[in-house]
């Protein structure tokens, strides 16, 4: 098969470097979520991470639990599902990637809008935890499509670089 990469695939070099451009991307994502916050301040009261995890049981004392910084509270449980879910995303990335280079065409974009389309308008929606994609609003669809490519172009450069680092090191 023509489209798989013939050299081995280092797998300790591409967890690091997905869990490396998973925890950078994910501050990427958080900034430009302040720059376009794709939710009204009604809905984010209860954002869909905390939302999701209240539909598993979890209680709103949990979900809702936050640290202070500088005079802001800030929701650390939140925090734990949104790196959790791009760290895991870039791991997937980069060791998929590394074998089935068409995956990162375009430096990752169409898997950023690939992901967006999965989560934020088919399975979130069927869940429940946001609204139908017909009922969010256009200023959500936006910032969310823009925001899922620059959070994935952000895993494409940043796993990318670590792996080779890491893979160039191991050689010398």
């Amino acid at each position: 098969m023509s489209f798989l990469k013939k050299h081995p695939l280092n797998l300790p070099a591409a967890l690091i470097a997905g869990g490396a451009a998973g925890i950078v991307s994910g501050l990427v994502k958080l900034g430009w979520e302040n720059v376009l916050p794709p939710r009204t301040e009604e809905r984010d009261a209860t954002n869909p991470p905390q939302t999701l995890l209240e539909q598993f049981g979890i209680p709103a004392k949990v979900t809702h639990a936050t640290y202070t910084y500088s005079g802001h509270q800030l929701p650390w449980v939140s925090y734990v599902i949104h790196f959790g879910f791009s760290t895991t995303f870039a791991v997937l990335y980069q060791i998929v990637g590394e074998k089935l280079p068409f995956i990162k065409k375009d430096a990752g974009t169409w898997f950023g809008l690939t992901i967006w389309i999965a989560f934020h308008l088919g399975l979130m929606p069927a869940m429940g935890t946001v609204p139908a994609a017909k009922d969010q609003p256009t200023a959500e669809h936006v910032s969310e499509a823009l925001g899922h490519i620059a959070w994935m172009v952000t895993n494409d450069l940043v796993g990318a670089e670590v792996y080779r680092r890491l893979v160039a090191a191991k050689r010398a």
